[in-house]
C-alpha cells in the first residue's frame, strides 16, 4: 500500500484543499461532462485520496465545495435534456490493498454488531470502466434512460440506448410496476481499436481510451451517430423500485438477468475476506484476456436488509467498495525533458515520451518532479524507461532500463527558461525556483490567474483564456493592470468574441473590486506560504496592509531592536511561523514586488480588516468544530465564532473551552471527553448565535 503523504500545517492544508477542490472539479467536468479526461484514473484517485486524508486530519477545513460530497459533475445546458433521478446515483469508495479490503469488512461487521463467527456474505464482480447509466422500466417497458450526471441530475439518452443491443426495450416475464436498472455502458477493446482506425481514416478525432469512446458515443445529440458505434451494457444494480423481488444482491442480479439484461459472468458470492481476495486475484489474472477494460472489483454486502441498515455516507454506500487494481506498467522511450515554470516559480521537469498505452490510457508526458528525482533515476534523453499508473502521483517513471548506456547527463538549468533569472533551491529544499517573481512571464500569467480566482478577488469574466489573451496583447502584466483595462475598452470591443455587453460586464465586475477584502487581496498576490487562512490571520492582526508591510520591513531591517520586535509580533500570530515570516521578508526585499504592491494599492482601496464582534456567552473562549456541519460551511462556522468574540481552533487541547460536534465526529470528540470539555451539537450552537442577536 502506498505510504500516505505527510500532513501539512493548517494553513497549508487549507490552501491544498482549495487546490484539490479546483483540480477534482475540473477533472470531474472533463471526465463526466466533456468526455475528455485531463488525467488518468489513478491520478484522479490520488487527488481524491489526498483530499480525504486532509479532511480527516483537518475536519474544520472541509470546504462547501468539497469533492467528497459530490458525485460526477453537474449537467450544464445540454441538447439531450436533463433528468432528475428519483434515487441518487452514488459513487464508490476505494480500497487499494487487501488490508484495506479487510478493514472494510471489519467496519461492516462493527456497524452491524456482528461477531467474528456470524455469517456475512458479499458479492464480488469485475468493475467495468464505462459510463454509468440508469434504465427506467414501467410495467416492464423502457420509458427513460439517463446518465449519472452529478448523481442527482443526468442527461436523457433514451433515444440513443435504443441502438445498444444489450438493452431490451421490454423486460421478459413479470416485472414490478417501476424498476430502474443501473449499470455501465462500455465499448469492447477490439471495437474501440476499429472505431479509432475509422476515425483516423476519416480525418476525425480519435479517442484516448474505450471509456471516452463509449461516453462520447452515447451522449450524442443525433442518435444516428450512436447507432454507428458498437456500444455494450452490463447491469450491476438498481435504483428506484416499486418492488424488489429478492432478499439478496446476488439473487436480485440473477433476476435482472432473467428479465433479459446482461450481468457480469464473473459475479460471485464470497463468505470471507479470504474468499474476496481469492476472487479479486482470479479476476485480476484474467484481466488482460477480457474483451473490455476493468479497473478493479466491486464488493457489496449481499443481504439487502443489511444494506438498508448500513445506509450511505456523503456520496457512497457503506455496504460497497471498489478494490482497485495495482499499478500497470509499460516500457517506452524518454524523447525529451522540458522545464515548466509554475505560479510560485518552481521549475518542474516534464518527460516527453513516445506514446504508450498503460491501463487503457495513452501516456505521452510524465512529471519528473525535481532535479533530485532525475538524479535518482539517472534518466537522460533517449533512455528506455518503465512507467506505472497507480493510486499515487501518476503516471510516474519507476525504472530506467538503460541506465548503464553512456549518454550525456541531463543538465538541470540554473536559470529560468522563461525570463533568464537565476534559479535556486532554498536551503533544505529540493525544488529549484525562479527568482524572477512577478517579472517572470510564466509566473505572471499564473499569478494573474490566481489573483482573479474564486479564493482571491473572484473577478467574474476574467478567466484563464482572457488573461492569456490580454497578457499576449501587453495589456496585463501585473495585478494593477486589471484595474486599468477600462482605458482599453474600445480595443477590447474590436477583438473577436467581444461585444459591447460582454466588455461592459467585465469592466463592471472589475470596478466592483475596487474596495476588495484585504485578506483576499493579500492571498491573491500569491506570496509563497501565505495562503487564505494565513492571509486572514495577518489582516485580522494588522487591520491594514500598510501596517503589515511596515512590520515585515522592520523585521528584516538593519535596526536590530526593531527587527526583533517586528519578528516577535509576526511570530506571535497564531498560524504564523518562521517560514511565513521569511517568505514575507523575501517578497518585500525584491524591488519589483514592492513596485507591484504599491502600484496595486494605488488602484484599489481595501477597507480596514475588522472582524466585528458582539457580546456572547462564548466571547474569549476557544471553540473547535468537528464532524460534518449540515446547515453551514466550516468557514461560516468559524466566521460566526469570530463574530461572537471566540477563537475557532482546529485542534482539541486543554485550552479548548467548547466543542461543536456534527455527524461523523471522531478523534476530537474522544479527546474532548478525555479532557472533560463541554460538547454541543450544531442546533445548540445555532441557539448560542441566536441569543447573541
Amino acid at each position: 500500500m502506498t505510504e500516505p503523504q505527510s500532513l501539512p500545517t493548517e494553513a497549508e492544508a487549507a490552501n491544498e484543499l482549495m487546490r484539490l477542490a479546483r483540480k477534482i472539479n475540473r477533472a470531474n467536468k472533463a471526465y463526466h461532462l466533456n468526455d475528455r479526461p485531463e488525467m488518468s484514473d489513478a491520478d484522479y484517485d490520488a487527488l481524491v485520496r489526498r483530499n480525504a486524508e486532509l479532511e480527516a486530519a483537518f475536519p474544520h477545513l472541509v470546504r462547501p465545495d468539497s469533492p467528497s460530497n459530490k458525485v460526477g459533475h453537474e449537467v450544464s445546458a445540454s441538447p439531450l435534456g436533463k433528468v432528475t433521478h428519483d434515487v441518487r446515483m452514488m459513487s464508490l469508495d476505494n480500497a487499494f490493498s487487501d488490508e484495506e479490503l479487510g478493514e472494510f469488512v471489519a467496519r461492516v461487521r462493527r456497524f452491524l454488531s456482528l461477531g467474528e463467527g456470524a455469517e456475512l456474505a458479499f458479492t464480488a464482480e469485475d468493475k467495468i470502466d464505462g459510463l454509468s447509466l440508469s434504465l427506467r422500466y414501467e410495467h416492464g417497458r423502457l420509458v427513460r434512460a439517463a446518465t449519472r450526471g452529478d448523481g442527482q441530475v443526468g442527461e436523457d439518452v433514451t433515444a440513443n440506448v435504443a441502438y445498444i443491443p444489450d438493452i431490451v426495450q421490454q423486460l421478459q416475464g413479470d416485472a414490478p410496476a417501476l424498476f430502474e436498472v443501473r449499470g455501465e455502458v462500455y465499448m469492447e477493446r477490439a471495437a474501440f481499436a476499429a472505431l479509432n482506425e475509422r476515425q483516423e481514416q476519416a480525418g476525425d478525432k480519435t479517442f484516448a481510451n474505450p471509456r471516452n469512446a463509449a461516453a462520447g458515443s452515447l451522449r450524442q445529440k443525433d442518435a444516428k451517430v450512436t447507432a454507428e458505434r458498437p456500444l455494450r451494457f452490463l447491469a450491476h444494480g438498481w435504483g428506484a423500485a416499486s418492488e424488489v423481488p429478492a432478499s439478496s444482491q446476488y439473487a436480485m442480479m440473477q433476476q435482472i438477468a432473467a428479465w433479459g439484461l446482461p450481468v457480469s459472468p464473473r459475479l460471485a458470492t464470497c463468505a470471507s475476506v479470504e474468499g474476496l481476495v481469492a476472487h479479486y486475484n482470479a479476476i485480476g489474472a484474467a484481466r488482460s484476456t477480457l474483451p473490455y477494460e476493468i479497473d478493479g472489483v466491486v464488493v457489496k454486502v449481499d443481504s439487502l436488509a443489511a444494506q438498508e441498515r448500513l445506509g450511505f455516507v456523503a456520496k457512497a454506500p457503506r455496504w460497497a467498495i471498489a478494490r482497485k487494481f495495482p499499478a500497470e506498467r509499460a516500457e517506452t522511450t524518454l524523447e525529451a525533458i522540458d522545464i515548466q515554470v509554475g505560479r510560485t516559480g518552481k521549475l518542474t521537469p516534464v518527460g516527453r515520451l513516445a506514446p504508450v498505452l498503460v491501463g487503457g490510457v495513452t501516456v505521452t508526458n510524465v512529471t519528473l518532479h525535481n532535479r533530485d528525482e532525475i538524479a535518482r533515476l539517472g534518466v537522460r534523453v533517449g533512455d528506455r524507461v518503465v512507467l506505472q499508473r497507480a493510486g499515487d502521483v501518476i503516471p510516474q517513471v519507476v525504472e530506467n532500463l538503460t541506465r548503464e548506456v553512456e549518454r550525456p547527463a541531463f543538465a538541470f538549468p540554473d536559470h529560468c527558461p522563461e525570463c533568464g533569472s537565476e534559479a535556486l533551491a532554498e536551503e533544505g529544499e529540493v525544488d529549484v525556483r525562479c527568482t524572477g517573481g512577478l517579472i517572470c512571464p510564466a509566473q505572471r500569467t499564473e499569478r494573474l490567474k490566481h489573483f482573479v480566482s474564486r479564493g482571491a478577488l473572484d473577478i467574474e469574466g476574467l478567466g484563464e483564456k482572457t488573461i492569456i489573451e490580454f497578457f499576449q496583447q501587453g495589456w496585463l502584466e501585473n495585478p494593477a493592470d486589471i484595474f486599468r483595462l477600462h482605458r482599453r475598452r474600445d480595443e477590447i470591443v474590436g477583438r473577436e468574441g467581444w461585444q459591447d455587453k460582454s466588455v461592459e460586464n467585465l469592466l463592471t465586475a472589475i470596478e466592483a473590486k475596487r474596495q476588495p477584502d484585504a485578506a483576499k487581496l493579500l492571498f491573491g498576490l500569491g506570496i509563497r506560504h501565505v495562503g487564505a487562512v494565513t492571509s486572514r490571520d495577518l489582516c485580522k492582526h494588522f487591520v491594514t496592509l500598510p501596517n503589515l508591510r511596515a512590520v515585515v520591513e522592520a523585521a528584516r531591517g538593519h535596526d536590530a531592536d526593531a527587527g526583533q520586535d517586528g519578528a516577535a509580533q509576526l511570530l506571535g500570530i497564531d498560524g504564523v511561523g518562521p517560514v511565513v515570516v521569511q517568505a514575507l521578508g523575501e517578497f518585500f526585499r525584491e524591488p519589483h514586488n514592492v513596485a507591484v504592491w504599491e502600484d496595486l494599492l494605488n488602484e484599489v482601496n481595501p477597507p480596514d480588516y475588522i472582524v466585528e464582534t458582539r457580546e456572547s456567552e462564548v466571547a474569549g473562549k476557544t471553540v473547535v468544530f468537528t464532524g460534518k456541519l449540515e446547515t453551514m460551511s466550516r468557514d461560516e462556522a468559524k466566521a460566526q465564532a469570530e463574530r461572537l468574540g471566540a477563537k475557532a481552533s482546529g485542534s482539541v487541547s486543554s485550552k479548548t473551552d467548547l466543542v461543536v460536534a456534527g455527524p461523523g465526529a471522531g478523534t476530537k470528540l474522544k479527546q474532548a471527553a478525555a479532557l472533560n470539555i463541554p460538547v454541543i451539537d450544531e442546533a445548540e450552537w445555532a441557539q448560542i448565535v441566536a441569543r447573541a442577536g
